[in-house]
């Protein structure tokens, strides 16, 4: 299994490693999923439950990524971040495997999903969140997976899932990317302001909703008091352990 994890140490306060090509690992994800599912489709009544899961949630700057892939070395888990899941949502040809793949694992998914989404407003859920779902899916069903971004802890069923919450001030999120970005406060600011009016419209198009609030998660972690990443990966693995038992090892 691939997994899409850090190759240098981490230096805490310097988080510029090169990740790999989102394509790259979107492609790779691909196969994988491919040849598990000719393995499921080749036995009778093959167990749909996902492996159990993490999804976070925040908004960007806090540092989810980081976290996730100190998480990932230490669980042995893949991570599926924003760009992996949009690149997988969006590429026509992987469009149309990871549907595929999701119908003839989930029939009546989609349904399901819009109907626990939206409730009994009529709604037809549009082509870029019924492919991001197939692809959730579709990565989940692969194995234990780290998901970061794109409201994933409200695609996937909630009993599966360890969902986390990541917050900040927005102090500590324009300090910190004014120095990632080696930018000064001012375009800092302008980066992120941008950055959360295109996050916020994606709720409300995908999900009809405004915010993230607390009661959706099994943790909250605020970085203003808890800013090494390091600890918040030892939390998150020790709640994964905890929830999930002889699942999570």
């Amino acid at each position: 299994m691939m997994m899409f994890t850090p190759t240098t140490p981490y230096v805490p306060g310097t988080y510029a490693k090169k990740r790999p090509e989102a394509e790259k690992v979107a492609a790779q994800y691909a196969r994988e999923w491919e040849n598990r599912r000719q393995k499921l489709l080749q036995k009778k009544g093959a167990p749909t439950e996902i492996p159990p899961c993490i999804c976070f949630s925040r908004k960007v700057g806090v540092g989810a990524l980081e976290v996730a892939d100190i998480l990932a070395r230490k669980l042995h888990l893949r991570v599926a971040d924003r760009e992996i899941l949009e690149h997988m949502s969006i590429e026509t040809q992987l469009d149309r495997e990871t549907i595929k793949f999701y119908d003839e694992l989930y029939p009546g998914k989609t349904v399901e999903l819009s109907a626990l989404l939206f409730g009994k407003k009529s709604f037809q859920m549009d082509d870029y969140l019924r492919n991001l779902a197939s692809a959730v899916y579709s990565l989940a069903t692969l194995g234990s997976t780290i998901f970061v971004g794109r409201g994933t802890h409200l695609i996937l069923p909630r009993e599966r899932v360890l969902a986390v919450r990541f917050i900040c001030s927005d102090t500590f999120r324009i300090e910190r990317l004014a120095s990632l970005l080696n930018v000064g406060r001012d375009e800092a600011v302008k980066t992120l302001a941008k950055i959360d009016r295109e996050q916020q419209a994606f709720f409300r198009k995908a999900f009809g909703k405004k915010d993230a609030p607390a009661v959706e998660f099994d943790l909250v972690v605020n970085f203003d008091h808890l800013g090494d990443p390091r600890l918040a990966s030892d939390l998150v693995a020790r709640c994964f352990r905890k929830k999930f038992g002889a699942e999570a090892e």
